[in-house]
């Protein structure tokens, strides 16, 4: 393994071990590799087979290349320009993840005073979480309509047709989390 790999293992490891609390050996028993061979891979002076790299980041749920390249800095900000924005019908929608979570989408929708927007229903299982803000948003799935107000929240079915109006005077925010249903492998 190149030094500057095994380096950028070693110091990924540890961090991810460290930042859940859990020690070499509570991590060797996750993973199933030996105590000595994970703080061989702590120290930078391991070279693991491929296997062992995929068991230590199943044990550490993180993709494989997180654990061999560059660590990352400990925080980055990110201005409101560069998270995406759209627009569908009177609503703005914006990302407020600027990195890609697997399974997972978090936006914050604007509704002005009278705005709608038809959702789109997604994959059978999904799970949906709309927040109200501020303001009045009502939330039609499948035929049943819930009023939110500021800190309401309504948990539905993703996969169902839905829409989103606000009948109040004033405009109106909310956050909506889909928590996509996993696909199987093909």
């Amino acid at each position: 393994m190149a030094a500057p790999i095994a380096a950028h293992l070693a110091s990924n490891v540890r961090k991810l071990r460290e930042a859940r609390g859990l020690t070499q050996q509570q991590m060797a028993k996750l993973s199933g590799v030996p105590r000595p061979t994970w703080a061989n891979l702590e120290s930078g002076q391991a070279n693991p087979t491929i296997a062992v790299l995929a068991r230590v980041a199943d044990a550490l749920q993180v993709r494989i290349e997180e654990l061999i390249e560059p660590p990352k800095a400990a925080g980055k900000l990110y201005g409101v320009d560069v998270l995406p924005v759209r627009r569908r019908g009177d609503v703005t929608i914006r990302k407020l993840l600027p990195e890609s979570l697997p399974g997972l989408e978090i936006e914050r929708m604007d509704l002005p005073a009278g705005g709608h927007m038809i959702g789109i229903p997604h994959t059978q299982g999904t799970r949906e979480y709309l927040t109200c803000e501020r303001g009045e948003i009502e939330l039609t799935v499948s035929g049943k309509t819930w009023k939110l107000g500021p800190g309401d929240v309504v948990v539905f079915r993703g996969d169902q047709r839905h829409s989103y109006r606000n009948p109040g005077r004033t405009s109106a925010a909310a956050y909506s989390v889909v928590a996509f249903a996993p696909t199987a492998a093909s």
